[in-house]
């Protein structure tokens, strides 16, 4: 009897599977819970669809590359006194679409966008990524100036700073979440198109019979990013809160006077 329960008892054994053991990253901890904070939301952008108006068909396609541009196949510096003369010949009564790189700052199109404003029957500039375009009435320092002194309601105007959107009118300044800030703060780097167009519309209530705005970028800034800011302008494709929107470029240089000292420029500053 003790050997047939012995028999019983190895055959059990020998029948039993062995269980593979575990692998060692089994024995790795849970990954603790992210940490994010409640005012991290204010660093996220709201989505905002491009808006614009439609490419035009029938205008001349400048392509700016620093301080030259492309028209065709022909290059131009616009700083150099021949080159501008081409130039002004060649956009003479035209209409001209401006189509940004991502490396042209506004203070080397200065040139150019008085070539333009003096010469071309109308001016659009090219969103870098979407196909839409903004018409543009184009004005220097100066310009800009006399358009502040006109009586009118109003005079409603987006400074493009580095840090963000500053909405600015007649009796003051459109307030944002710092009052030392910006009234449309730059969130996680990135233009918050959908709050300036909140505060646009607000504006606009209450300024209802202004028809024109300008947007007015820091001269350091890069047109692409100026371009991609006229987008908060419209509440809608092809409907924009102002009927006119002006577009402010630094004053060029006077050229230097033949002759004179270095660093001594020609009359006009």
């Amino acid at each position: 009897m003790k050997r047939v329960l012995w028999a019983a008892v190895v055959l059990a054994v020998g029948c039993t599977e062995e269980k593979p053991a575990e692998p060692l990253s089994s024995l790795k901890p849970a990954p603790l819970p992210a940490v994010v904070a409640e005012e991290d939301a204010r660093f996220q952008v709201a989505p905002a669809e491009v808006y614009g108006e439609p490419v035009p068909g029938k205008v001349l396609r400048v392509e700016l590359a620093g301080e030259a541009v492309r028209l065709g196949g022909e290059r131009f510096v616009p700083s150099k006194p021949e080159d501008q003369l081409r130039l002004r010949e060649r956009v003479k009564e035209q209409g001209v679409l401006l189509v940004p790189d991502a490396d042209t700052f506004l203070v080397q199109t200065s040139e150019l966008l008085a070539v333009l404003r003096e010469s071309a029957r109308e001016v659009w500039l090219l969103h870098p990524e979407a196909p839409v375009a903004y018409p543009l009435v184009l004005r220097d320092e100066q310009g800009f100036q006399a358009w502040l002194a006109e009586a009118a309601p109003g005079k409603l105007r987006i400074i493009q700073r580095q840090d963000g959107f500053e909405l600015t009118t007649s009796v003051g300044k459109l307030p944002g979440p710092d009052a030392n800030g910006p009234s449309v703060p730059v969130r996680g780097g990135k233009q918050d198109l959908a709050t300036l167009r909140k505060g646009l519309g607000r504006l606009k209530g209450r300024f209802t019979t202004s028809e024109d705005i300008c947007l007015v970028p820091s001269f350091g800034t890069e047109l692409a990013q100026a371009a991609r800011a006229l987008s908060g302008v419209y509440a809608a494709p092809g409907e924009p809160f102002f009927e006119t929107l002006c577009f402010i470029y630094p004053t060029p240089r006077a050229p230097a006077v033949a002759g004179a000292p270095a660093g001594q420029e020609g009359p006009g500053r």
